[in-house]
């Protein structure tokens, strides 16, 4: 917050600023022992009838009365990142993207309506980098009808929590009544150091194809369909690693799957069979794709993990991913 000479804090922030990151503080309740204020930086998304809606990075909206304001300042875009590599959000957005490919797709201005049968929220979803070309209320409208006629819901994939992101567009969103179903992390890291760790590479198989193994351990559908192998398989230079199990007859123990892309390298589809946890099987699985990956010339890496995956996002932690952005499944209602 800003303070005065005079040790005074001041609202520096008009409706004029809305659509910049601003950081505000508000008194929530005065009493015989004291004032108590609360503070929230986020997105100014809307001051409308005296309310201010702001959206942190989490993409909750905030509502705050202009009553209660107590200081308020514009303040600069929140950094790409903390560690790892340099990367704007509509890069990373667009690797991410190539690297899960829908079955069909059509654009919808400078948004991608993206289908395949069903499989993933991430294939199923617009990807709304830009401007629709149309009002929102018609530009969701088309997209409901576009779901709808693939026997779909209608979801939006929208990104909050670094420069460039969609704060905006989520809390218009939740205005309309759209739902959050999920959040995930995109988390960045250098791809050397994940080369570089001490893992058991020795056991791990890389192939071009999913065979039926690495399917049956998958486990994201009960038959894999077409659209399916055409996802999975999907993007630049595809790598499917796994590791065997003690069962010949079973599932491999692990799996994982990454996509070469120009400087990055995504990983997908890290999964280890239950009874095979905490043996180093699913860093011995990003080791030996990393790689893979260093020896095409990649660089750098990235990934996507739900935030109510906490052993998944531990174990990124001690790989050295760090937060980039986190983007948000809204549903219609």
């Amino acid at each position: 917050m800003e303070f005065t000479i005079g040790g005074q804090l001041k609202v520096r922030i008009t409706p004029a600023d809305v659509g910049k990151r601003v950081s505000v503080r508000r008194m929530c309740e005065s009493g015989p022992q004291g004032s108590v204020f609360a503070d929230t930086v986020g997105v100014l998304t809307s001051w409308d009838n005296g309310v201010l809606s702001i959206t942190p990075r989490n993409g909750d909206p905030v509502r705050i009365a202009e009553a209660v304001l107590v200081a308020g300042k514009v303040v600069p875009a929140a950094p790409a990142r903390r560690r790892g590599p340099a990367a704007s959000f509509g890069e990373l957005a667009e690797v991410c993207a190539r690297a899960w490919p829908p079955v069909e797709s059509e654009p919808l201005g400078d948004w991608r309506l993206r289908a395949a049968r069903g499989f993933t929220r991430r294939a199923n979803s617009v990807l709304p980098l830009g401007d629709p070309g149309r009002p929102l209320d018609d530009a969701l409208g088309y997209v409901r009808e576009w779901y709808g006629r693939r026997g779909l819901p209608a979801y939006l994939q929208v990104a909050t929590g670094a420069e460039g992101t969609q704060e905006v567009l989520a809390a218009e969103l939740t205005e309309r009544g759209w739902r959050r179903e999920v959040t995930t992390e995109v988390r960045v890291a250098g791809l050397a150091p994940v080369g570089d760790l001490d893992a058991d590479v020795s056991r791990v198989r890389l192939g071009r194809k999913p065979d039926e193994g690495w399917l049956a351990r998958y486990q994201r559908f009960e038959t894999p369909g077409p659209h399916v192998l055409a996802v999975l398989g999907g993007g630049p230079s595809v790598w499917f690693a796994s590791v065997p199990g003690d069962d010949a007859d079973a599932p491999p123990a692990a799996i994982g799957r990454c996509v070469v892309d120009g400087r990055w390298a995504g990983f997908m589809a890290v999964e280890v069979d239950p009874a095979q946890r905490r043996r180093g099987l699913a860093t011995a699985v990003m080791t030996a794709l990393a790689r893979q990956a260093l020896e095409e010339g990649a660089s750098a890496a990235w990934l996507q993990v739900e935030q109510d995956n906490p052993g998944a996002r531990a174990l990124y932690d001690g790989m050295g991913f760090a937060v980039h952005h986190l983007y948000h499944h809204f549903r219609s209602a």
